[in-house]
């Protein structure tokens, strides 16, 4: 398997330089690619708005489907990654997204086992305000990962196929992209393309495997947690390309914990992440400007924070988060204004 992973040091403290076909990194103002598009995590909810943004920015007169050299997707971000690749029209991907039934949270009896959300948030809590640097973080949620495979790992076949047809198609597309996910035993990032060997739906699975809410992801023997773990965006990833535009359900919100009963079900920015660990969205947006990149982050507007709602795991917030990121996407179409 030919995989694109990153060694980091002991200390975590920034990422350190890597190198992709597709993506290099390059001295401050000598950047060599046109148009990096970025996909967060952000649950179901999350995914919908994303698309409905996309939408959205194609209805005003900006296609990122087509104006996008590269595109990034991390956890949720993989799939709506995937869908923006596809060839499929904005329209359509929205229009797909609204037509398509749910059913609650607790009453779809095909949705894998899974530990108690509760459970799994707190744990993740108690992980993230333990972790003394981003590497030890990485490690300690692949250890949970890893752990929770006792009584997660029977329903790793049904999952891939679950996350399997969610995909428009399994193949990787002509254009590039990057999905990114964890190695569940050492923590280091696995940023996979079509030139990694690696099969679309394999590296999807891996990039939305969250530690406790689904079994790691095994990849020849290697297994794989989510990629939202390392940085809920991974916008550092489009290092190189002179215009990034940024696509954050989460908002960046990550560098302090919520207190204790605050923090929504499933909300993953819940994990502790200190600027001075360099992985926060703050940090990497900045890191990406001082190196010449144009940089629009994108987040969700108070009509479609409402619509994401409380739970962003709930797949009853789709369509409402579809429509409002498609309303969000119109306006926001005027403040990208470097393409």
């Amino acid at each position: 398997m030919s995989q694109f992973q990153e060694s980091l040091s002991s200390t975590g403290s920034k990422a350190q330089s890597f190198m992709l076909d597709s993506v290099r990194r390059t001295p401050h103002h000598q950047v060599v690619h046109n148009v990096a598009l970025v996909l967060g995590g952000g649950g179901a909810a999350g995914n919908a708005w994303e698309i409905g943004i996309i939408a959205g920015l194609a209805e005003a007169g900006l296609d990122m489907t087509e104006a996008a050299d590269l595109v990034v997707g991390t956890s949720s971000g993989a799939t709506a990654a995937a869908h923006v690749r596809s060839g499929i029209p904005a329209a359509e991907l929205l229009a797909s997204v609204l037509s398509t039934p749910f059913q609650p949270v607790g009453q779809n009896r095909e949705r894998p086992t899974s530990l108690p959300m509760a459970t799994v948030f707190e744990r993740m809590r108690a992980i993230g305000a333990a972790a003394t640097s981003a590497a030890d973080l990485r490690r300690a949620m692949g250890a949970f990962g890893l752990e929770s495979d006792s009584t997660l790992g029977p329903a790793a076949g049904q999952r891939r196929a679950m996350v399997a047809a969610r995909l428009p198609r399994p193949e990787w597309p002509d254009r590039p992209m990057i999905v990114v996910a964890v190695d569940a035993h050492t923590g280091e990032l696995a940023a996979f393309d079509r030139d990694s060997g690696v099969d679309l739906v394999d590296a999807v699975t891996a990039s939305t495997a969250l530690p406790g809410m689904a079994p790691t992801h095994n990849i020849n023997g290697t297994h794989y947690i989510n990629g939202g773990v390392r940085s809920s965006d991974n916008a550092d990833l489009a290092s190189g390309y002179a215009n990034v535009v940024v696509l954050s359900p989460f908002g960046g919100r990550s560098q302090t914990p919520p207190e204790r009963g605050t923090d929504p079900a499933g909300q993953f920015e819940g994990l502790r992440r200190p600027p001075e660990w360099g992985t926060d969205l703050a940090s990497q947006v900045d890191a990406l400007r001082k190196q010449g990149s144009h940089v629009e982050v994108i987040t969700p507007d108070a009509d479609s924070r409402a619509a994401m709602g409380t739970n962003q795991m709930d797949p009853a917030t789709r369509i409402a988060a579809a429509r409002a990121g498609f309303a969000q996407g119109k306006h926001e179409a005027t403040s990208v204004t470097f393409l």
